[in-house]
């Protein structure tokens, strides 16, 4: 089959579009072609050796784990699913991920791919979705009334946190370029922060999370928005436990995991017309590197897919 690998960590330059074994399958697998695979920044970051330690690849490695496709077969013990179905998933980072024209994937991590939702779409869905979800509700317990902060509103996990947030209740606060404001109205945020001509620090108090998927200064600056009590969630680097303390509020890094339930509730959400999507750049799978040169070096709104089944 056809697949991007890479045999060292590098630059985008050490993606590598060529043959490889088909995956070998386990009894609680399914066996997916892939239809099409998301970009997502973790992919950049694994490519580059980032996540070394904490995430021990055996090169050479396939990337990308957010996944659409068809069941090809079957495992033994699998009983949800059957040759036909289409699905869609995130697949376990430990793993070779879903650059490839198939994947045998944990069938216990996948769920129906929404009956609305091209594959493509599809695809573009469950990393970001589960992180919003799972940072907004599990790690930060956000609930009805209460002020959630979203920094990069407009990327693909504050997308979903924004719809997710609403849904819930919470008064959303976003953080993004003037020529968002639009786009992230219509999502429903309650307040609107252009962080190219404004200090969110300036207008914003009393917040009960802050969700950061950006770092650095903008982390640094969160501290002083947050409510006693209140948490900063980070999707992109650890918070300062000193920082959080001085400040009298709680701070953590999270890490999204798969979750088929979890995602069968939020294909359902789409089925019904109430997410929106933003898919941006779609590109072919021997694309791969153009995909991840354009993700590092550009703020493109939308998702970056890579089709390899049109």
């Amino acid at each position: 089959m056809k697949a991007v690998r890479i045999h060292s960590y590098g630059g985008a330059e050490v993606l590598t579009y060529e043959d490889v074994p088909q995956p070998n399958m386990t009894v609680d697998d399914v066996f997916v072609r892939v239809y099409a695979a998301a970009i997502n920044g973790i992919d950049w970051k694994i490519r580059q050796g980032y996540f070394q330690q904490r995430l021990p690849h055996q090169l050479p490695l396939i990337l990308g784990w957010d996944v659409s496709g068809v069941v090809e077969a079957v495992g033994a013990n699998v009983t949800d699913f059957q040759v036909g179905d289409a699905v869609y998933g995130m697949a376990d980072f430990v793993r070779d991920g879903a650059y490839a024209e198939y994947i045998a994937i944990r069938a216990a991590i996948v769920a129906a791919k929404p009956e609305s939702l091209d594959h493509v779409q599809a695809a573009s869905v469950p990393i970001a979705a589960l992180t919003a979800w799972q940072s907004l509700f599990e790690a930060g317990g956000l609930s009805e009334g209460q002020r959630v902060l979203i920094h990069g509103a407009a990327g693909s996990v504050g997308v979903f946190a924004v719809q997710f947030a609403k849904r819930k209740g919470a008064y959303v606060i976003g953080t993004a370029s003037a020529d968002n404001k639009h786009f992230l109205s219509e999502l429903g945020v309650d307040e609107f922060i252009d962080y190219q001509t404004s200090q969110f620090e300036d207008v914003v108090h009393n917040v009960d999370v802050v969700l950061d998927s950006i770092g650095g200064e903008v982390q640094q600056s969160s501290w002083k928005v947050l409510r006693q009590g209140g948490i900063l969630i980070s999707i992109v680097s650890p918070p300062s436990p000193e920082s959080a303390a001085a400040h009298n509020v709680r701070g953590m890094m999270f890490s999204v995991q798969p979750n088929a339930a979890q995602l069968t509730e939020i294909g359902k959400l789409l089925d019904a017309g109430q997410l929106k999507l933003r898919v941006g750049t779609v590109l072919p799978l021997a694309e791969a590197r153009q995909g991840h040169e354009l993700i590092q070096k550009s703020h493109k709104n939308g998702k970056i897919v890579l089709q390899i089944v049109s």
